[in-house]
This record gives structure tokens, sequence and C-alpha cells, in this order.
């Protein structure tokens, strides 16, 4: 297809956003459904969300058409890796563009948003007010987690990306000082550095991992304190 059409450019790309996002909603549906006993229904759900991911894919497929591969046997090893580091480029893009740009701003801007509507809200009902600033307090700070996280993985693809390219493997070691020790999520792969701690949460920054309390959860998930395991972090001269 010629994407030399920008319009039809910009078609594809919000088609393509928009089954995706019908997937995850209906994958989420489905949960729900069967989580409420209704298991005719989260089967439906299941089965359209299946759909959406076709629909998705056949217009990911048009605004890539160098990843489509119809004979994967008839590629040489060459072919396969340059398909491959290709996937890793975008996946580095894509995750890059949201730590270093997408998540800051919304975090800059649910932050400015409840400043404002937490000033028009108090003059109609206060108790209103309350709730809206700390739905907003929540999101700006899971949008400033969520950077850190799309930060983590995009530097694990542009590893994985080296290797494959013919680079070293990365050497990653655990701190042993448990006031840098990081722990990620196996979840969500939300990051707790003590350096920071969760202050939203009550967590002090200089707070240990260990010493958070048990009925601590992550901020971004939910997950229990028991779902993280301690972050392995490339060596540096420091960790030597």
């Amino acid at each position: 297809m010629d994407l030399s059409n920008f319009t039809t450019l910009q078609n594809l790309e919000s088609a393509f956003a928009g089954e995706s996002m019908a997937n995850r909603k209906y994958l989420f549906f489905a949960a729900l459904a069967r989580q409420l006993g209704f298991a005719d229904l989260a089967k439906l759900f299941k089965e359209t969300a299946d759909q959406e991911t076709e629909h998705a894919f056949a217009h990911f497929e048009l605004l890539h058409p160098e990843l489509v591969v119809k004979n994967a046997a008839a590629l040489n090893d060459e072919q396969k890796r340059l398909i491959i580091s290709h996937c890793l480029s975008l996946a580095i893009e894509g995750e890059t563009y949201e730590y270093t740009t997408m998540y800051p701003q919304f975090a800059a801007a649910a932050q400015k948003d409840r400043d404002d509507l937490a000033a028009t809200e108090f003059l109609n009902q206060a108790q209103e007010s309350s709730d809206h600033a700390q739905t907003f307090r929540t999101a700006a700070h899971r949008f400033g987690l969520l950077k850190f996280i799309e930060n983590y993985h995009a530097d694990r693809y542009l590893e994985a990306l080296e290797v494959l390219n013919g680079g070293e493997t990365v050497t990653r070691v655990i701190s042993e000082d448990p006031h840098t020790q990081k722990w990620i999520c196996r979840q969500c792969s939300m990051i707790y550095d003590p350096v920071i701690g969760d202050p939203d949460s009550g967590i002090v920054a200089g707070t240990a991992f260990t010493d958070i309390p048990d009925d601590w959860s992550c901020p971004i998930c939910g997950a229990t304190k028991k779902t993280f395991k301690p972050l392995e972090e490339k060596m540096t001269t420091d960790n030597k």
C-alpha cells in the first residue's frame, strides 16, 4: 500500500490504536465477567478480543509491510536477523518515547489539571473536589513511575539488539547495599528505588525495601510486596 497519502497513514494508525485498545478492553471485560461468574460472557469477550487482535495485526502489516513474512523458511539467517533487528528498533523507539516524552507530559498535565480542577470544584462541592484531587494525584504519580518502567524496557531492548548484532552480553549484578538496592515488580516491572522511596504511599526517601511494611503494595498494579525481586543492574565500576 502507498503510504505517501498522509490521511490514509493517519487513519491506519488510528485504526491500529483503536483495535489494539479494544482488544485490551475486552480482555479486561472477560476477566471481570469470569470473576463475577458470567462464563458465557467471559468467553464472548475473549473471542471478540482475539478478533480485534487480528484486525489490529492487519492494520499493522499495512503500516509496516517490511515486517510481513510470507515464508520464513525461504529467508536466510541474515534476513531473519534484519527483520527482528527492526522489531527491536521499533520497540526501543516506542519505549523511549514513552519514558522521555509521553509519560512525563502526562504526569505534568495530570498535576496541572489536579490544581485547576480542585480550585473549581472547591467552590461547588468540597468533598467532590477532594476525591477528584486524589484521583489526579494518583494518576500523576502513576505516570511518573511508568516512565522509569519504559526506560527499563527500552534499555533491555537496546541490550538485546546490541547482542543480536554481535555485541557482548551485558553483565548485571544486584547491589549488596540495601539503601541502594532496587527491586522490581515481577507483574508490571515497577521499580522501587530506596533513594526515592514511595512518598505517595507513605514510604519516605531512604527506606530500604526490606524496611517497607509487609502490607505495602505496588503503586502501579497493586501486587503485594512478595511479588518484587531484587533488580539486576548493569555492572559499573561502583559495582566492582
